[in-house]
């Protein structure tokens, strides 16, 4: 979602909740998504990587449905690439995930502790182990306006239609007015959920000592908002509350350019966790914060289902530059998931009864200009392309020449064909297998072996070992399917009459087969 929010400014939203939640936090403004999309959006905010720096920049890496197209494959980072909850872990953060991943790479079990539609920090085993927990607020997902939604069925509108603004790029018909108007309902079923999270926080003792986020991967689950690389695309909510917070910064707003490839370091940094070199975001807030804002943040939009295209973007803090790198595309494009949205039915109806004009014919055009430029202060809905227009020509190259700089600073992989760039991810299009663990004594001078069971005289430390480069590894005490996994950081301290479980994966990659040793005492 956008921010569609009271606390916004956005008078016919009903969020009590989260504009309470506003009022005790710092409201970033100009908060922008690496991608218009949730998986590949995702993947950059899980890494704290850009998505097309990783290879996760096409919509999605799983899309089957057409025979022709590449894949279906899984996302494989370079080796030294990590979800940040799993730093976390290491740390002694319990993690859980209520329950969306769509992280193009898989779902590795080493980032959660806890994930599936019960996860909860009141789950943890330990009552006192620090936790950091996600939960995904999906009734504002895009799926849920559809007239097939489940959401919609038996329930009337509240928002009334014809309050709703429509933006001059829409058709202004009632079939558009009903689908903004559910839009705001959900919204409306949002806050509440968010509040139950939160009064489940008030009730745990919790609200006091806990650092809360509220951010949504892109922007509106509507057309021309959803996979665009407009603000309504990109532009979403974030605030950040923590405890004790200054009451000159509490109920502050803050209108730094953001990025969400900024909310890894700054939940690492928070947690008082070492930021690694290699993540590409600043941290936000904290004695930590980085000490100037960026001049711009970056967006990119690649396949989409069975549609190849290719766009970048750059935002400073008032023009948006894109770029076409397919201007012969046309903007609306053939998405049959989009398809079910009643605007989409609209425009497609209006378009071929041509009868379109103005700002609303816009988005029906059959190819692109290569470049697009808008004054995002002067035209917020972004209609009118400065691109051509000379007093506007160094504004112009200036971001041109970051799009540029910032594709070859990360190494772009949109610029690698897909099946090249699968080829060297999955070999022969087929998915590598991490390779299974060796269990090992740490004062061993052997060479390591796989070994069912080991005598021991007393206590000894084992080291678990990896063959895999950028594996991560697991490992229990418990037997059984539903043993709890603990991330392995360094050497474990095994007795007599102890098996010990081991198991890897490496992003991308097949999990690997167990291995399992049980000590004996000699």
């Amino acid at each position: 979602m956008s921010p569609h929010l009271g606390a916004y400014g956005d008078t016919l939203a009903r969020t009590p909740v989260l504009d309470r939640l506003a009022k005790e936090s710092i409201r970033y403004t100009r908060a922008f998504t690496t991608a218009p999309v949730c998986a590949p959006s995702r993947a950059a905010i899980i890494t704290g990587m850009y998505q097309n720096a990783i290879g996760a920049q096409h919509m999605r890496t799983t899309e089957d449905r057409v025979p022709e197209l590449p894949g279906p494959y899984l996302a494989v980072p370079p080796f030294y690439v990590k979800a940040f909850p799993e730093y976390l872990r290491a740390a002694g953060y319990y993690t859980s995930n209520r329950e969306k991943t769509d992280y193009q790479f898989g779902e590795p079990f080493t980032i959660w502790d806890d994930r599936g539609p019960d996860a909860h920090w009141r789950r943890r085993p330990d009552k006192s182990q620090p936790f950091f927990s996600v939960f995904n607020l999906m009734v504002t997902h895009e799926s849920q306006i559809f007239p097939s939604s489940p959401a919609r069925k038996g329930k009337p509108l509240v928002t009334d239609p014809a309050k709703v603004p429509v933006p001059p790029y829409y058709p202004d018909t009632p079939l558009v007015r009903q689908e903004l108007a559910r839009m705001y309902d959900n919204i409306a079923d949002m806050d509440r959920q968010a509040g139950e999270i939160l009064d489940q926080l008030q009730a745990d003792g919790l609200a006091d000592n806990t650092i809360v986020f509220y951010w949504s991967d892109h922007g509106d689950g509507v057309p021309r908002a959803k996979r665009s690389l407009y603000d309504s695309g990109l532009h979403v909510p974030l605030m950040i509350r923590w405890p004790k917070m200054d009451p000159a910064i509490a109920n502050s707003v803050n209108d730094q350019l953001v990025s969400m490839i900024d909310l890894a370091p700054t939940v690492l940094a928070m947690a008082g966790v070492e930021v690694p070199a290699h993540l590409q975001g600043r941290v936000l807030a904290g004695p930590r914060a980085a000490a100037r804002p960026p001049e711009f943040v970056f967006a990119a939009r690649d396949r989409m289902d069975t549609e190849y295209d290719m766009m970048r973007s750059a935002r400073d803090r008032q023009f948006l530059y894109i770029r076409n790198f397919n201007p012969e595309l046309p903007y609306a494009g053939h998405i049959t998931y989009r398809n079910q949205s009643d605007i989409m039915q609209e425009w497609f109806r209006l378009q071929a009864e041509r009868t379109l004009s103005g700002p609303a014919a816009l988005w029906m055009r059959t190819h692109r200009p290569a470049e697009e430029l808008y004054d995002t202060q002067a035209d917020p809905y972004q209609i009118r392309n400065l691109s051509d227009e000379t007093k506007h020509r160094e504004t112009l190259e200036r971001m041109r020449k970051a799009v540029t700089d910032w594709m070859a600073r990360i190494n772009d992989q949109g610029l690698v064909n897909e099946p090249e760039m699968i080829q060297r991810m999955w070999p022969g299009g087929i998915q590598p297998e991490t390779a299974q663990p060796y269990i090992v004594p740490r004062r061993t001078p052997d060479v390591q072996s796989r070994t069912p069971t080991m005598s021991v005289k007393g206590p000894t430390e084992v080291v678990i070992y990896v063959p895999t480069q950028g594996a991560s590894i697991g490992y229990t005490t418990e037997d059984g399917p539903s043993a709890r996994w603990q991330l392995y950081t360094g050497p474990i301290l095994v007795k007599p009459s102890m098996t010990l479980r081991a198991k890897a994966i490496r992003y991308g990659y097949k999990e690997s087969a167990e291995a399992r040793t049980t000590f004996t005492k000699e």
